[in-house]
């Protein structure tokens, strides 16, 4: 698969050569989760489409919800040789959106090559799923438990979720991944989770087959009006909008509906970015950007990345640099209400 797709690569920058060479890949999760799906999918293709055809090894550095690797990361600012790239979350970017005094990382210091928007999926047991009518009335009273990374990763979006909806969710927090959080699922220690696009195809859809979960909503996609729609891979599933206007007392407009939205872009509309560090020269940047252009675009890509990724865009050059701006960036009103219900709802403070 990954010769077919590489196989219209262009020649790209020929004064920058990586033959003989080992790139590290780091992402700061565990290996069971969406992210790590997500880059063993794009490492191998890396490896072919880069000049002299370096090997491409994932790195995982999981702890405090992503933080410590992307502070790791900072620390690799002033390595220019293009050996070492970072692949970022929502649940990297969150903290940084709140100030999160845990974040010593400054996206300004770092160059993204690749913008990858993605969806995800919840999903409960079956004895809960079936109850499901495309709204969350009959299911309020329900106790639930939810395996989290933490309230200001990527878990924000779905923990403000089922706060709109009127769902009692219990986090236990402390899980290093989403990965983590899918198999308390399976062991009956929690009773809802919710995925990512490319993990919920790989690691929950065999669930689903076989009887022992239910997906019921996607948290969907946006469209070019920038307006929430369904998932496109998942076209047959609610939009969480959907959900949330079926369901009494869940509203789509106000503070609480325009910070939803705008974590659900930081978190999902561009999810997962590859960076090079500041320090990394032009003809390396240039040989990145052209080798995941040449990914991208060839001729099999999008049916392979479906399959594994869904079916979403995945930006390169300048794309991906206005695509990282938008999602590292936060109007104060939406900011404060989000400090302001983590406070309330789990007695957290960015101080």
């Amino acid at each position: 698969m990954a010769a077919g797709i590489v196989a219209a690569a262009t020649q790209v920058a020929t004064a920058q050569d990586f033959a003989g060479k080992t790139i590290d890949f780091t992402i700061p999760f565990s290996e069971s989760g969406g992210s790590a799906q997500w880059a063993n999918f794009f490492a191998p293709l890396l490896s072919k489409a880069l000049p002299g055809g370096p090997t491409v090894v994932v790195r995982y550095r999981p702890g405090a919800g992503s933080t410590a690797g992307a502070n790791w990361f900072q620390g690799e600012q002033d390595n220019a040789s293009g050996l070492s790239i970072f692949g970022d979350s929502g649940s990297t970017k969150f903290p940084y959106l709140l100030g999160d005094p845990r974040v010593r990382y400054e996206y300004a210091d770092w160059q993204p090559v690749l913008a990858s928007a993605t969806g995800g999926v919840v999903y409960l047991p079956p004895a809960l799923g079936e109850r499901f009518d495309g709204d969350m009335d009959d299911l309020k009273d329900e106790a639930y438990l939810y395996g989290s990374q933490g309230a200001t990763t990527l878990d924000l979006v779905p923990l403000l979720a089922f706060r709109m909806l009127g769902l009692k969710v219990d986090p236990v927090f402390g899980v290093e991944g989403r990965g983590d959080g899918r198999l308390m699922f399976e062991r009956g220690e929690a009773n809802i989770d919710y995925q990512t696009s490319s993990a919920y195809i790989a690691n929950v859809q065999p669930l689903v087959d076989n009887g022992s979960a239910v997906p019921i909503f996607t948290w969907g996609a946006l469209n070019e009006a920038g307006e929430i729609v369904r998932d496109p891979t998942f076209p047959d599933m609610p939009s969480f909008k959907e959900v949330c206007e079926a369901t009494e007392g869940c509203e789509t407009s106000g503070v609480a509906w325009d910070a939803y939205k705008a974590f659900f872009v930081a978190g999902f509309a561009n999810q997962k970015t590859i960076f090079l560090p500041k320090s990394a020269p032009a003809e390396v940047v240039n040989a990145y950007t052209a080798a995941l252009n040449d990914i991208v675009t060839a001729d099999g890509f999008k049916e392979s990345a479906n399959e594994v990724l869904g079916a979403y865009p995945q930006l390169t050059g300048a794309a991906a640099v206005e695509a990282t701006k938008q999602a590292t960036a936060i109007t104060p009103e939406a900011k404060q209400y989000v400090l302001d219900w983590l406070k309330e709802d789990y007695g957290i403070t960015m101080e």
